[in-house]
């Protein structure tokens, strides 16, 4: 790879941070979604957490520094991560 490709982002991998690795999972009411995406040849910590309130779909999405070299890990620890946020901070994370 050249050095402008490396200095400018491209990198040829498919990025798409948006598109779910896994099933969506559910947990205390919030649906779960991980989309970890290759970084540097590894896969990056990365999701979306969701909830219906009052009619209305509210969601969150985080990105984590972990970085894993399987894909399968990478989901676990961003369901892991989003089980975490859900019970220390509940709604509070839509604000």
């Amino acid at each position: 790879m050249s050095f402008w490709k490396k200095l400018f982002g491209g990198s040829g991998e498919a990025r798409g941070k948006d598109e779910p690795a896994a099933e969506a999972i559910e947990h205390n009411g919030f649906t779960i979604v991980a989309t970890p995406f290759v970084e540097g040849g590894q896969y990056q910590t990365c999701g979306v957490i969701s909830k219906e309130i009052d009619g209305e779909l509210k969601q969150h999405k985080f990105i984590r520094a972990d970085r894993f070299a399987s894909k399968e890990d990478a989901i676990d620890v961003t369901q892991r991560k989003a089980r975490q946020i859900i019970d220390e901070q509940g709604e509070r994370i839509f604000q």
